[in-house]
């Protein structure tokens, strides 16, 4: 038995490759948008989801897929030396390539043809294929005596965010107030590997929006060390 699966949507976010995206969706307070695809941008089929403050988002783990899929992996949460069962974990690699994800629901955009879900909290990347969506529901969704397995307790943001006399010119050039609170939001988390924490004087980089970040780690400080545009080096 085989299914096809057709993506009602994509997303569009700031977090334009996998690493510096947060493990877990509501970590970072970032907007992002999903983009509502031909046929399914019919206003009709989201009538009363406003009414909800948020929803469920079930997407295509894209850039992730593998021609054979493992039975065990390696959660962060673990140290990332440590296997588990795929079903016992939130892994990428699944055998369908299927992910769940709630977002906090900020609007909902109809114009014309173009039906766009403005939502924060988001954990996924840019051009994220998006499959299904339904509104979250607190009485069945959520279940405050649940186990939690070896994801116990919310990872903290415990890193100290600091910048650079260079990334301060350059945000300052760049002039985009929000940019300093998503870059401290993203990094305060650690997005390092778990296996890399204890790399000194490495530069980690990531594309986010349409910047370069680049930082360096120190015990549990962050420091930026350049902020360049994408598309024209900002100085």
């Amino acid at each position: 038995m085989s299914f096809t699966i057709e993506p009602i949507g994509i997303v569009h976010s700031p977090f334009k490759e996998k690493f510096g995206v947060p493990r877990q969706p509501g970590l970072v307070n970032i907007s992002s948008q999903i983009e509502i695809l031909s046929p399914f941008n019919q206003v009709e089929a989201f009538k009363g989801l406003e009414s909800f403050s948020h929803i469920w988002v079930t997407f295509i783990f894209h850039q992730a897929q593998q021609e054979q899929w493992r039975t065990t992996v390696r959660p962060p949460r673990l140290g990332g030396n440590k296997k588990t069962g795929v079903f016992a974990s939130r892994s990428p690699f699944r055998p369908n390539s299927l992910g769940l994800s709630v977002a906090a629901l900020e609007n909902l955009d109809a114009s014309g043809s173009r039906i766009m879900l403005n939502v924060q909290g988001l954990d996924l990347i840019d051009q994220t294929p998006v499959v299904d969506i339904k509104p979250y529901i607190p009485y069945v969704d959520s279940v405050p005596d649940a186990s939690e397995g070896f994801a116990v307790g919310a990872p903290e943001a415990r890193m100290q965010v600091i910048f650079s006399p260079q990334a301060e010119k350059q945000l300052q050039e760049i002039e985009d107030e929000s940019l300093r609170q998503m870059i401290v939001e993203v990094l305060s988390y650690d997005v390092r590997p778990a296996y890399q924490e204890d790399a000194a004087d490495r530069v980690y980089g990531m594309r986010f929006s349409s910047y370069d970040i680049q930082w360096q780690v120190s015990g549990e400080s962050v420091s930026v060390v350049s902020i360049s545009s994408l598309n024209q080096s900002v100085s």
